[in-house]
């Protein structure tokens, strides 16, 4: 039961499980945040759905949409009225026209046969030229109302310290028509910027509800279309969208009898069943105001609403209620980190993550833009693209850890060289720890007589002289980029080719090549024993080459990095060979076929090996091709002088 607990302890405290947690934790975040429509959320929101305006570029607007701009040049006709060339530039010349003018204008363009003329001007105090220049207004008004709009507006206004909202209309000055009354308020945006049409008075206000410019205009042109499905402005472009199209003309122009007479307004034609809006696009008037393209005029805001009411295009919320935003975030994120976490490679994981969120980024772009539907994309994509990062990082802890234990498992049987090798590779390295079958060389060796030589030498000498003979060894072996795979009382056994493998001939020669090394070790040991009267181990090296199966092998306490096949069996059978043969280093036929070109054996015949059915044929290597077999002899002397002080031993007459 501990060792579950201990066990369980550990994977909770996994890096892995620490990343699952934090994805967890963010897709829970990125709902709350969401459901409770902070500021900052909403903020990034309608970023993202100006964004998407600007990657669509500017779209032509309808043609029957015209907006007569009282713009900077238009106020500075008043410096050019002549009395006798131009007198019908007389009501500019004041800061503040003559409401003659915009009768005049109203007139001209009812019967050139605009659909609608819709002053975005608030004409809620008596004029600066008198209640006759009002009258003539009035006079239009009374007989062009039924094709005109007004504007009106909710304000605020400071009473004592109080703050009333109060309806500012036309109607305290002129007898108009409330058919022919529009608001021109827009709905106030957390950015600052417009984004929606329309706005209503709270409803303990007590004011009249008045429909928007843009509906207003629409009725009394007669223009139908469906109810909008949202109140979101559909933006063809920035400011001068009209003017580009070159439906944006000079307001002076109607007053102007050349210009009315140009091949562009052609005599008024150019209005006919036009929706004329009439407005201040110049900075002087103080009506350019932020929208979610950037800064226009007012009037241009207006002439977006107006267009998207007409082509069905006004933008609705898929989901109206915070909660829903909440729930579907939720959905979202968490299971596009449930998806992250199918793919175990951290590299691939930010990538999908970044591939999900710029998706998600597409799917709500064309949401927005094709289907006027709005959904949450920045908080979705922001919260997966932290996904991705976090089980980067966690993955990458996660590596680095597992790196760790792998260089600690293999440093104490492997070379330093291949330890870097493989701890450097930058897939699958976990994998050389789990269980395959490849093939490899597989070296045995043991010491001649040990358990007699152990039994007479005092413990503390013997374990010190082992440890020499041990630690000479694995310098000879790991030299030659071999694995020791463990060591049983004085034996050792090592591979080549696993871990990592360089090739058959390469491994093959490397088990020889080390296997000579172990010899010239020993021999250089058992001079230095000689000289200490101690007694000089001698041993035997068994080597075959063959498949293997390799993998930690152990329990859940203790595991191992191991080799495990008959190849192994075979290796140790033919260790115990040696003596038998009267030699140091015998391999198997297996081996020899490889490396018999580079070296010189003895051929020792077919023998039967214990526990295994047929001969195998057995060589003894007296070392490389064209070596001195100086070396050779010698080791062989030594044998038999070692067998013969083993012997002694174990009658007791050896002193």
């Amino acid at each position: 039961m501990k060792v579950n607990i201990k066990k369980k302890f550990k994977a909770l405290s996994s890096p892995k499980f620490i990343g699952y947690a934090i994805l967890g934790a963010i897709a829970a975040l990125s709902a709350v945040i969401t459901g409770l429509e902070l500021n900052e959320v909403q903020n990034l929101e309608r970023q993202t759905q100006s964004a998407f305006f600007g990657w669509r570029g500017q779209i032509a607007p309808p043609k029957d949409v015209v907006i007569l701009a009282i713009d900077d040049i238009s106020l500075r006709q008043g410096e050019f009225y002549d009395p006798k060339i131009r007198p019908f530039l007389e009501p500019f010349r004041t800061n503040t026209w003559k409401r003659v003018v915009y009768a005049q204008v109203l007139e001209k363009l009812v019967k050139a046969g605009a659909k609608v003329v819709a002053f975005d001007i608030l004409f809620v105090t008596p004029g600066d030229h008198g209640i006759a220049d009002d009258d003539k207004l009035q006079a239009a008004i009374t007989k062009y109302g039924d094709r005109s709009v007004f504007a009106a507006s909710y304000e605020f206004t400071q009473i004592g310290e109080a703050n009333i909202m109060q309806l500012a209309s036309p109607e305290t000055i002129f007898q108009i028509n409330p058919k022919a009354l529009g608001l021109i308020n827009f709905q106030p945006e957390i950015t600052g910027n417009i984004h929606r049409m329309g706005v209503k008075p709270p409803q303990e206000s007590g004011l009249p509800v008045l429909p928007t410019f843009a509906e207003a205009i629409l009725k009394v042109a007669k223009v139908n279309y469906p109810k909008p499905k949202g109140d979101g402005i559909y933006f063809l472009g920035g400011a001068d969208t009209w003017a580009n199209a070159q439906q944006q003309i000079p307001f002076y122009y109607v007053i102007d009898p050349e210009n009315w007479s140009s091949d562009q307004l052609q005599g008024g034609k150019f209005f006919k069943d036009k929706i004329v809006l009439i407005g201040a696009t110049a900075a002087s008037k103080q009506d350019i105001q932020n929208s979610a393209m950037g800064r226009m005029a007012g009037i241009e805001i207006h002439a977006n609403a107006i267009a998207s009411l007409m082509q069905e295009k006004s933008i609705v919320d898929l989901l109206a209620y915070p909660w829903q935003k909440s729930i579907f975030v939720l959905l979202l994120v968490g299971a596009s980190g449930a998806l992250l976490c199918f793919f175990k490679k951290p590299n691939m994981q930010i990538l999908m993550s970044l591939g999900i969120a710029a998706g998600w980024f597409g799917i709500g772009y064309v949401s927005f833009i094709y289907a006027s539907t709005i959904l949450p994309v920045a908080i979705p994509a922001i919260a997966i693209s932290l996904s991705g990062i976090t089980l980067l990082t966690t993955g990458s802890i996660a590596a680095q850890i597992d790196k760790l234990l792998l260089r600690r498992t293999l440093e104490r049987y492997v070379a330093a060289p291949i330890v870097e090798e493989i701890v450097n590779q930058p897939e699958g390295f976990r994998d050389l720890l789990e269980g395959r079958t490849i093939k490899a060389a597989v070296l045995f060796s043991d010491i001649r007589g040990f358990t007699t030589l152990s039994s007479r030498l005092p413990a503390k000498l013997l374990i010190q002289q082992l440890n020499t003979y041990l630690g000479g060894m694995v310098d000879a072996i790991l030299e030659y980029q071999g694995t020791i795979d463990k060591f049983i009382g004085d034996a050792i056994m090592a591979e080549f080719g696993s871990p990592v493998s360089r090739g058959e001939k390469a491994d093959a020669m490397n088990a020889i090549h080390a296997a000579l090394n172990m010899r010239n070790a020993l021999m250089e040991l058992r001079q230095v024993w000689q000289d200490e009267n101690k007694i000089p181990f001698s041993n035997g090296i068994g080597i075959n080459y063959g498949e293997v199966t390799v993998g930690n092998i152990g329990s859940a306490r203790r595991l191992e990095y191991a080799v495990i096949g008959d190849t192994v069996n075979v290796a140790s059978r033919v260790e115990g060979m040696t003596k038998d043969l009267g030699t140091d280093i015998v391999i198997t036929g297996a081996l020899y076929e490889i490396v018999k070109d580079e070296i010189e054996v003895v051929d020792c015949g077919d023998h039967a090996l214990k526990g295994r059915v047929g001969n195998v044929r057995l060589y003894g290597v007296i070392g490389l091709k064209g070596c001195d077999r100086q070396i050779y002899d010698q080791v062989q002397q030594d044998l038999k002088r070692h067998t013969a002080v083993i012997d002694m031993l174990k009658k007791g007459s050896f002193q």
